[in-house]
């Protein structure tokens, strides 16, 4: 059988009697098997997805299949899924299983999406590289030494290596478009609120977001429009309605594109992807669009605002894994010895891997009494003003060019020794997050080795369409 890289060949090839949904997820757990190295998935639900399979194939006889019919997916470890394990990528929520579905990933099964397993992730999507979960690295398709990005390295390589077609992540500073990048597809944030956050396991609440990874840019954009939406059972969700984003149009007029001067002067970005990044730039001004450089004057505070304010949340949102509850609880020398703050402690110390024990104690001390309004509160006002800086920004021009990450996919366990060389990976993405604005990364060709680099367009609030139209001219552009 062929690899899918789209939906629209896949429901053609429905159509025409060539395959059915049982033969495709019949090959897709096929190879699941044959890249079992790369650790992409912790659970695959074989059976229910053949279940699934057969259910549509007959939808399919009958006229009845819904938009999704033929597409099969994976979902994120830290999106619940009623009866499944979700465990996070964390020992703490060792045997725990979700009492509930998810209200982006039920929106996807009513339309006919076949969920064939879960994926490895960064321990509550802490990381960028994949290397934090506790059921070990996931491994990049095209080099297995290096990274894959994070944290949602799982579901971006199950996509690259043709493991299913399409993924579901969540993006908190990043998160699905720097592996994205790494491997060489797709990857859609879209604006905080346009998709509920109800079943997500929280990191950072007011940064979190779920977003699609596929091949291209048009089946990220199909199930970001059946995800998003207003939300019963998310406050934060917005109720502006959802357009058609593949049926997204440019204005009929050159665009004014404003690109990171620090993206393509820095030396601290690699040369490969200042190059391929300055060949994009030059495309669109051959194509007769304003593309300018700007710098940002608050470029600097990114990282440091985003780590203070996501650390901070995270110690607040952590703290419910208590070894009490529900999930993991150290058995200590003598658990029935041991008061409540031991059984607290023991839990969450053995319970949590070093990278979450360091946010959570980065967020704990940012947020005590001593030093509150020198980090937790300087920190909220300055996202503020770069969230100021950022609409002035869109005043004058319809999109933001970047590099996604400033290297390549690096080796595995290159970073681990040092945190602040690792977050230094999310300097381009990690603007989008703080100011709640949509970006997208799309492949941007190949370094010397052949590994993959990314492309990262930003737009305005609820430009989700702009963001899609102009990553499909883009790649008619390169092709």
């Amino acid at each position: 059988m062929q690899l899918y890289r789209n939906l629209s060949t896949v429901q053609a090839d429905l159509k025409a009697n060539i395959i059915t949904c049982r033969q495709l997820v019949e090959h897709y757990l096929a190879r699941i098997e044959e890249h079992h190295h790369l650790n992409t998935f912790t659970e695959v639900y074989a059976d229910e997805a053949r279940q699934q399979a057969d259910a549509i194939d007959q939808k399919l006889a009958a006229g009845t299949a819904k938009r999704l019919a033929g597409m099969v997916i994976g979902i994120k470890d830290v999106l619940s899924y009623a009866g499944h394990n979700v465990r996070a990528g964390s020992h703490i929520l060792e045997n725990f299983t979700a009492q509930f579905t998810a209200t982006a990933v039920q929106r996807l099964l009513d339309e006919d999406v076949i969920i064939i397993g879960r994926q490895n992730c960064d321990e509550f999507a802490m990381g960028s590289s994949n290397e934090n979960s506790a059921f070990g690295p996931v491994r990049n398709a095209a080099d297995p030494n290096r990274v894959p990005g994070g944290s949602s390295g799982g579901s971006a390589v199950a996509v690259q290596a043709g493991l299913c077609l399409a993924s579901v992540g969540s993006d908190t500073g990043g998160s699905v478009r720097q592996p994205a990048a790494f491997c060489g597809v797709v990857g859609l944030k879209p604006t905080y609120g346009r998709v509920s956050r109800w079943g997500l396991i929280a990191y950072a609440s007011s940064f979190d977001c779920i977003g699609p990874i596929a091949n291209t840019a048009e089946d990220a954009a199909l199930l970001l429009e059946i995800m998003a939406g207003a939300d019963a059972f998310d406050s934060t969700v917005s109720a502006k309605p959802v357009t058609s984003y593949i049926g997204a149009e440019l204005p009929n007029r050159p665009l004014r594109i404003a690109y990171l001067q620090d993206g393509v002067d820095s030396e601290g970005v690699d040369p490969s992807i200042r190059e391929a990044t300055q060949q994009t730039i030059n495309l669109l001004q051959e194509a007769g669009h304003t593309v300018e450089p700007v710098n940002l004057t608050l470029l600097k505070y990114l990282l440091p605002t985003y780590y203070i304010l996501t650390t901070a949340e995270a110690s607040s949102n952590l703290s419910r894994f208590d070894g009490v509850r529900y999930g993991y609880r150290s058995s200590g020398t003598n658990t029935s010895a041991l008061d409540l703050l031991s059984l607290y402690k023991k839990s969450r110390t053995e319970g949590f891997g070093a990278e979450v024990r360091r946010r959570i104690l980065l967020g704990t001390f940012a947020l005590s009494a001593s030093y509150y309004d020198a980090y937790y509160t300087k920190a909220q006002q300055v996202r503020r003003l770069i969230r100021q800086e950022t609409e002035r920004l869109f005043e004058q021009y319809d999109f933001l060019l970047s590099p996604t990450t400033p290297t390549p996919a690096f080796e595995l366990g290159e970073k681990t020794d040092d945190p602040l060389q690792m977050y230094l990976a999310d300097i381009f993405t990690v603007q989008a997050n703080v100011v709640g604005y949509p970006a997208i990364s799309v492949p941007n060709g190949t370094d010397a080795q052949g590994l993959p680099i990314g492309l990262q367009l930003m737009a305005p609030p609820f430009a989700e369409g702009s963001l899609v139209a102009l990553a499909k001219r883009l790649k008619m552009s390169n092709e």
